[in-house]
């Protein structure tokens, strides 16, 4: 029988990272809830989960990435199967955050008894819209432009002005992650101040965490582009953190005009 493919398909070779990766979201989980309840050892071994995440995670993408660039196992069928699953991961994070707006609206605008009847909760003194938040907000939209400045310039074959907007683009993440430490710093509540709290945080908490996220994606993808791993018919990496931080964007406007703005009215 012949070896020769005769598809355009990739079929991967045996991998260990996904029983590792399983594993390793099973300590995860049960050291975060040892944690949550005070348990002997679920502080050392959520910890150590979290650890080994990042390391599947980096190991994992290290295969993938060589197989796209030196195995030249992406073709054209197997970039639309990953293109269409990371469309489905950007949905499901839609779908996440989702589900804490609708908490905040519905809290927002039927406010219980137990809570005084009012939104904000009496006591709670709301952080004001103007100031970091709003400089904030230019920030992320500003980054979102010279990401899509480097975009252009990639497609150019410009390597110079692609790695100039990817590394503003980066110090614009950067400064916004200060900024909103600083915020929770000088914050007058914390998360748990009832369920305003709770919405506040959660909401920004999660938002900051997937700007650090964004954030190391795109510094991957610049060493990469150093790397000359990107030029202008592919690069699927570059693109995907793309995606990824525009829609961080998109959730930072939707999370700043309601929460700092309407949630202040």
């Amino acid at each position: 029988m012949s070896s020769l493919k005769t598809h355009k398909f990739h079929l991967v070779d045996p991998s260990p990272w996904p029983v590792y990766a399983s594993s390793a979201s099973l300590g995860l989980v049960v050291g975060l809830v040892g944690a949550v309840h005070s348990y002997v050892g679920g502080g050392p071994v959520f910890v150590l989960g979290l650890l080994n995440i990042f390391l599947v995670a980096a190991l994992w993408w290290r295969d993938v990435i060589r197989e796209g660039t030196y195995g030249g196992y992406h073709t054209e069928e197997v970039q639309k199967g990953l293109a269409m699953g990371f469309g489905f991961f950007l949905i499901s994070e839609v779908m996440f955050f989702f589900s804490f707006f609708w908490a905040f609206f519905y809290l927002s605008l039927n406010p219980a008894i137990e809570i005084g009847g009012v939104w904000p909760p009496t006591g709670i003194i709301p952080m004001s819209a103007t100031g970091i938040p709003l400089l904030n907000t230019v920030l992320l939209v500003w980054s979102g432009l010279t990401l899509t400045y480097a975009h252009n310039r990639l497609t150019a074959n410009d390597l110079s002005r692609h790695l100039l907007g990817m590394s503003w683009t980066l110090l614009l993440g950067l400064i916004f992650l200060g900024l909103q430490s600083y915020e929770y710093y000088v914050a007058q509540f914390d998360i748990s101040d009832g369920v305003y709290g709770s919405c506040f945080y959660l909401l920004t908490g999660f938002h900051g965490l997937h700007v650090l996220l964004g954030f190391i994606f795109l510094l991957v993808n610049t060493v990469r582009a150093a790397s000359w791993h990107f030029y202008r018919q592919a690069h699927l990496g570059f693109i995907f953190g793309a995606w990824y931080w525009h829609f961080v964007d998109v959730v930072w406007l939707g999370l700043y005009f309601a929460v700092y703005v309407w949630g202040n009215l």
